[in-house]
């Protein structure tokens, strides 16, 4: 597959994705160490949003727009505005400078950034990094995921294999748990949990083979497409899966940001068995 651009190819752009994330790193640590009295918490009906959040999405966005100029669309939990409609690019970018913004605010390390570019509504190259715990997550479609550190050595990463179902650890919310999501965790076949803060930083649970199943279940709000777009590609680049309750993959930049429904993220072994309890 070509680049949106004809001068770099995918691992060339993804390696400046990836100094790009690892200075947001940074930024993000340097707000982390501070007094949250400095970041001007604003609560919405999605969630708190900080100065944090608005300074990454800043560096991110102008580091991106640097490299790809017109030639992608940006899609961004910060810039994105209720009843914006679809992107027309073939190529877009989609953003969360800060996946986990409360476990953010309450210190818990588990908060992420993720940078997806998407190409007709499909992730093909995607970063995801958490700060706290110095792991940053890259890939490409059909080129693997690596755990990248931060002197750039690249060790590839695979999901666990050779559990039973019963044995399978699913790693969970603390904080965002409606009646409906319990009630199909407790219908699951396995019913070791793990919590843990972001979606970014559950599907590195997965990654790590600390989990093995994430499920998502919407209610009155949805995840948005910034929340899963990169967490997508890292895990199923690494031999899991990532799909809705009938098997099919999720769409971004398509109709609507929200995704709604159950989806089941897994190492893949027994996915179809999970999907057929939602």
């Amino acid at each position: 597959m070509n680049s949106p651009l004809s001068h770099l190819t995918l691992t060339e752009i993804l390696d400046q994705t990836i100094e790009l994330s690892q200075s947001a790193a940074v930024i993000l640590k340097s707000y982390y160490r501070g007094s949250n009295e400095n970041l001007e918490v604003l609560d919405k009906s999605e969630g708190p949003v900080t100065a944090a959040d608005r300074a990454v999405d800043k560096h991110i966005l102008d580091g991106i727009r640097a490299l790809c100029g017109e030639s992608c669309g940006y899609l961004t939990e910060e810039t994105y505005q209720a009843g914006d409609l679809e992107l027309p690019q073939d190529w877009v970018w989609i953003i969360d400078p800060l996946d986990g913004t409360r476990d953010f605010i309450d210190k818990t390390g588990e908060y992420a950034i993720h940078i997806a570019l998407t190409y007709k509504h499909r992730p093909v190259l995607a970063v995801v990094t958490i700060p706290e715990a110095d792991r940053l997550y890259a890939a490409i479609e059909d080129y693997g995921t690596w755990l990248v550190t931060t002197d750039g050595v690249r060790t590839p990463v695979k999901v666990s294999r050779g559990k039973q179902v019963t044995d399978l650890v699913v790693v969970a919310s603390r904080n965002h748990r409606n009646d409906g999501l319990v009630s199909l965790l407790a219908r699951l076949p396995c019913q070791q949990q793990l919590e843990v803060g972001s979606i970014g930083c559950k599907i590195a649970a997965i990654l790590e083979h600390r989990a093995d199943v994430y499920v998502s279940l919407s209610g009155k709000s949805a995840p948005k497409d910034w929340d899963f777009a990169a967490p997508e590609l890292i895990l199923t680049e690494a031999g899991g899966k990532f799909t809705h309750s009938d098997g099919s993959w999720p769409l971004y930049n398509y109709d609507d940001v929200s995704q709604w429904g159950c989806l089941i993220a897994s190492n893949g072994e027994w996915h179809q068995e999970l999907l057929d309890v939602c």
